[in-house]
């Protein structure tokens, strides 16, 4: 059954939060009336993740190639939603207060990127080493290749036309997908919406982030050189 949106939650032991993440999307969906579906795609849990989030009202669907953009491509293939909105399903975004998203998709932005450095980032909530040399660096590089206005490339919270995206033929299978998006999209001509987010503190009591910065850093500067030469990234 087809919905107006999808809220896409990508997992991988996740069990500490991603039932609250779960039931904060429900939350969102039911006081605003919105036809729309909270969908996780398990990417190869070993905690139970998958089962808690079923329990906690998501439609789950397993990915077991591991990767953030293997996730979130088959997240995309299995939406019923006619925009989709990702977030991760650490506790790290508020997926309660979507609606500034969904009114830009609404009013036609193909890509609506969510904003950290606009909106606020928490002590704690991310890295030093990421928030002030990563993140800024690898962001600015993207402007610059790409003529972009984007502040904040790597935000995990963002929305899009699931049909849009479907036409860039996505295909990076880790973390560099969020470059990926940015860059095909603005290599597309595509309208692309920014608004203030805040990154909260994630809610793991326990566990690591799976982020490796060098490596995945590298990853990204690849796909944002490379699609910006017209090669496929994987090459």
């Amino acid at each position: 059954m087809m919905t107006e949106l999808t809220i896409l939650i990508p997992c991988l032991d996740e069990a500490q939060t991603v039932a609250a993440c779960v039931g904060e999307a429900k939350r969102f969906i039911e006081d605003n009336g919105i036809e729309a579906e909270v969908l996780v795609v398990d990417n190869g849990s070993t905690d139970g993740s998958g089962i808690l989030a079923a329990d906690a009202g998501a439609r789950v669907v397993f990915e077991p190639e591991k990767g953030y953009g293997n996730a979130l491509i088959t997240g995309t293939k299995n939406a019923h939603g006619k925009y989709v909105i990702m977030g991760d399903a650490d506790g790290s975004y508020d997926l309660y207060d979507l609606m500034p998203i969904l009114e830009k998709l609404r009013a036609g932005y193909e890509l609506v990127m969510g904003d950290r450095f606009a909106g606020g980032i928490e002590s704690g909530a991310m890295p030093t080493l990421h928030r002030y040399i990563g993140n800024p660096l690898l962001s600015a590089i993207g402007r610059g290749l790409y003529h972009s206005q984007v502040r904040d490339f790597h935000c995990g919270l963002r929305g899009y036309d699931r049909e849009a995206l479907f036409m860039l033929g996505m295909n990076s299978p880790g973390f560099e997908y969020a470059s990926e998006m940015v860059a095909r999209c603005e290599l597309a001509g595509y309208r692309i919406g920014q608004v203030p987010i805040i990154l909260h503190r994630d809610g793991r009591t326990h566990g690591h982030s799976h982020i490796h910065a060098l490596r995945d850093g590298l990853r990204h500067l690849k796909v944002l050189i490379f699609l910006k030469c017209g090669l496929p990234p994987s090459s």
